[in-house]
């Protein structure tokens, strides 16, 4: 007994030791110690990056506003956003800077663009999410993965050599490259913001709800367009305002199929986009000419233009939401 006391004891003394360890001893510290510290910097690391984004944004505005008010202060604001006529070149009259039908241009091209693409690339969703096998999905998943992945010059080359010789043939003008080509180049553009994003919210929507609508008799294309699509319309409005802002902010594409002529925009009219107006100038502005401080003007309409937009689709977004 009193050897097995003895053996007993060394064993009850090491465990105490341990648990003293484990709970508070001098290594448990430092363990917490060290975790803690780990935390703290996670925290600033995250924080700092938080910050550069937002820097970024802040330097981006305030760079805009000052790089873009001496041109409107000295052209002034009615004449730069509603004159009809850019020629800041001319020499035979007076430079023109009006950038109205920029500014209509862009609306038009936009607002063509989404209804073109959002009902393609919304049932193309519906499709993937409910309707497609696996394998077809599986391939057709691919395919619009690619299609995000193709630079915004291949659509152009694509649509200047196949699309606006279609355009000019079908419609019998002299040039096909016009503010229909350039629609129906940005429809194709943001079709893989749309399916994607609306896809993602579809799959989300509970399968309760389906279940309940097909029991009280409703088919399955009634349950998609009835109960699904309604209950994903948050996502469904985010994947719009991809669409827009991937619209809006094009040039590349745009500047080679719609013509990049400054004329009021018509369906087969050679227009130029804000985007493309910039683009297609700012190489050639001579450094401190009022021309290149207009073209500065336009990036800040334009970046004011697309801030207006998100905000009033999120708002709509909002408002849905709550509803």
């Amino acid at each position: 007994m009193e050897m097995e006391n003895a053996l007993r004891t060394p064993l009850r003394g090491r465990a105490a030791e341990k648990s003293r360890g484990s709970n508070g001893g001098p290594a448990s510290g430092r363990k917490r110690s060290g975790r803690e510290a780990m935390e703290l910097c996670f925290h600033l690391l995250f924080l700092l990056c938080g910050v550069v984004a937002v820097a970024f944004v802040l330097f981006i505005s305030l760079y805009l506003i000052v790089a873009g008010l001496p041109a409107i202060r000295e052209i002034g604001l009615a004449d730069f956003l509603f004159g009809r006529t850019w020629a800041p070149t001319a020499t035979t009259v007076e430079p023109s800077y009006g950038i109205l039908p920029f500014i209509l241009t862009s609306v038009y091209g936009t607002a063509g663009a989404v209804l073109l693409g959002v009902p393609v690339g919304l049932m193309t969703a519906i499709f993937l999410a409910k309707v497609a096998p696996p394998r077809a999905a599986r391939v057709i998943k691919t395919a619009v993965e690619l299609l995000a992945g193709i630079p915004s010059v291949v659509y152009g080359l694509v649509g200047m050599i196949v699309l606006v010789p279609a355009v000019r043939k079908v419609f019998g003008l002299s040039s096909g490259a016009c503010l229909l080509a350039a629609i129906v180049v940005l429809a194709i553009m943001i079709l893989p913001s749309i399916i994607n994003v609306s896809e993602t919210a579809l799959r989300a929507v509970p399968r309760e709800y389906e279940e309940a609508s097909l029991a009280l008799g409703a088919t399955e294309i009634e349950t998609y367009f009835r109960v699904s699509l309604p209950a994903a319309s948050s996502g469904v409005a985010t994947a719009v305002v991809l669409g827009v802002g991937r619209a809006i902010g094009e040039a590349m594409a745009i500047i080679m199929v719609a013509g990049n002529v400054a004329n009021m925009p018509g369906l087969f009219t050679s227009v130029r986009f804000l985007t493309t107006a910039i683009a297609s100038e700012m190489s050639y502005a001579a450094y401190g000419s009022l021309q290149r401080n207009a073209l500065y003007s336009i990036g800040l309409v334009l970046f004011l233009f697309i801030m207006l937009i998100n905000v009033l689709l999120n708002v709509f977004i909002k408002n849905r939401k709550e509803d």
